[in-house]
């Protein structure tokens, strides 16, 4: 396995995740992405498992705005340019991925 989180720090949802796999003893890395952001390789891996619609957290104050961004690509060229629009945590395993807390899920790729 070889789990990517992506989330924010101050986040709740993204310190239960990394709680979650700390306590399986599983191996993670840890992406900040206010500091670091989000590559267009891994948003285009995740967009393709998770859905656009799913990844974008509705409680941002700019997510409405996406909704009326009518290509796909100009909403993911928004996501880059403000990581913060994506739901989080985002938690990567190869080409498999959840946005949210999805503890369900992540059972299953032990």
């Amino acid at each position: 396995m070889n789990i990517q989180i992506f989330g924010k720090s101050k986040c709740f949802d993204t310190k239960k995740a990394e709680r979650y796999f700390k306590e399986r003893r599983i191996k993670y890395q840890y992406i900040d992405l206010n500091r670091y952001g989000i590559s267009r390789g891994e948003l285009q891996s995740v967009k393709n498992a998770v859905g656009l619609d799913d990844l974008i957290d509705e409680k941002h104050p700019d997510a409405a705005l996406l909704r009326y961004l009518a290509r796909a690509d100009d909403r993911l060229e928004r996501i880059l340019e403000d990581p913060t629009l994506l739901k989080t945590p985002v938690v990567r395993n190869g080409k498999q991925a959840t946005a949210g807390y999805c503890p369900d899920v992540w059972k299953q790729w032990e």
